[in-house]
């Protein structure tokens, strides 16, 4: 059985809250945690119980952590943050479950060892790492992170110093790739870190490093256009972007830290996939652009001949 399930979507109703009670049991004991499943169930009912009344569709839950720190995750389509808990009414039982049905997260932060929300642009990951047991009380504090909407001016546009770079015949399905592995391999470690850090010091290393060169990526100038052209249903693309050449030159360091980040999925046994060879060699080559012309070299494009097997080459 992998361990890298596919996300289950859930339909409205409470047909969906089942599903997904049914499946995060059924996943709990594929990785061996049958202990974990009922806190999971529980965790599960609330989160998909408050997408299912205050956000958009479309709903997910899915699996991710590891064996040791499994971690439920339940997506909307919805930026706007989860509401925290409340403290239980005066004279209340705190362990009568009943009085904590519909008030936002509680059950959540009794059922976890760890739980937040991560927004990003197209909704949120609400997230929790099942207990073995319910706990008393209110339970762990939870923690909101990720995406804020924010303008960003081209300020590298006039840079006497920038570098303009040609990126040739750019395969847009893989770039999107690209995008997604990345979205979710920083979330991946920024969560892990943040739930997890003694047991795994090396998240929060990865985690401060994917953040500083993801907004390099973000200030190159001109790289929008590749999104217009994804948004456009196009296949391949051509740009010229403009980016300062001490970026350029270690923008290297982001094919480091990937080959890094997939040692580190495999040595900490993620509920993830490694990046798969044909994604490697895409990003070695669409990185690689960026180093070798700052040093001066022509451009290379990328190149699928009729085999179907992708290259690069000079032109």
């Amino acid at each position: 059985m992998s361990l890298d399930r596919p996300a289950l979507p859930l339909s409205t109703g409470a047909r969906g809250v089942q599903d997904a009670r049914r499946w995060v049991v059924e996943a709990c004991t594929d990785i061996g945690r049958p202990d974990l499943a009922e806190c999971a169930q529980l965790g599960t009912s609330e989160l998909v119980t408050n997408a299912l009344l205050h956000a958009d569709a479309p709903i997910t839950v899915r699996l991710r952590g590891t064996r040791e720190h499994p971690r439920i995750e339940v997506r909307d389509g919805s930026s706007d943050p989860p509401r925290l808990p409340v403290p239980l009414p005066a004279g209340s039982d705190p362990d009568d479950l009943l009085l904590t049905f519909g008030r936002g997260l509680t059950i959540v932060a009794r059922a976890s060892t760890a739980w937040g929300a991560d927004l990003d642009e197209e909704g949120k990951v609400v997230w929790f790492t099942p207990a073995r047991d319910v706990a008393t009380g209110e339970g762990v504090e939870g923690v909101i992170t990720g995406w804020r909407p924010q303008r960003r001016p081209h300020r590298h546009a006039a840079d006497p110093d920038a570098v303009r770079v040609e990126i040739r015949g750019i395969p847009l399905a893989a770039y999107a790739g690209f995008q997604r592995h990345f979205r979710e391999l920083r979330r991946e470690v920024r969560l892990l870190a943040l739930a997890h850090e003694a047991e795994y010091p090396l998240a929060k290393n990865l985690s401060d490093l994917f953040g500083t060169l993801e907004r390099q990526l973000r200030d190159i100038a001109g790289l929008e256009r590749v999104e217009a052209a994804l948004q456009a249903g196009r296949e391949t693309t051509d740009v010229e972007v403009s980016v300062p050449r001490g970026d350029a030159r270690t923008l290297n360091r982001f094919l480091e830290l990937l080959d890094l980040a997939d040692e580190f999925c495999r040595e900490e046994r993620l509920l993830s996939l490694a990046r798969s060879p044909e994604q490697r060699r895409f990003q070695a080559w669409f990185f690689g652009e960026f180093v070798r012309q700052a040093a001066g070299e022509a451009p290379v494009a990328w190149h699928v001949p009729a085999d179907g097997r992708s290259r690069s080459v000079v032109s």
